[in-house]
């Protein structure tokens, strides 16, 4: 018998939860960017991301939390780069 004051938050169907990382594809998408140029970032170790499994089940996912202090640090870069050219 279950225990009705028992709620597991892993069990919930709550679509509001956000994932901790995202595939490839789920990460160029939401960075409005190809999914050629997160490749090559990803591969010149520009943009933070986390290698999982082994051998044909290895994958790259890239944890959401990473990836905005990544933008966030991209954008500031490029506002001090504009600050610098202000007259």
């Amino acid at each position: 018998m279950r225990n009705p004051s028992f709620q597991n938050p892993l069990m919930e169907c709550d679509s509001t939860i956000e994932p901790l990382a995202l595939r490839p594809r789920e990460a160029a998408k939401a960075l409005s960017i190809s999914p050629r140029l997160l490749w090559q970032l990803t591969h010149d170790g520009h943009i933070p991301c986390v290698r999982v499994g082994t051998g044909k089940r290895r994958t790259v996912l890239y944890p959401t939390a990473d990836l905005k202090t990544w933008l966030s640090r991209q954008a500031e870069a490029a506002n001090g780069g504009d600050h610098d050219n202000a007259r």
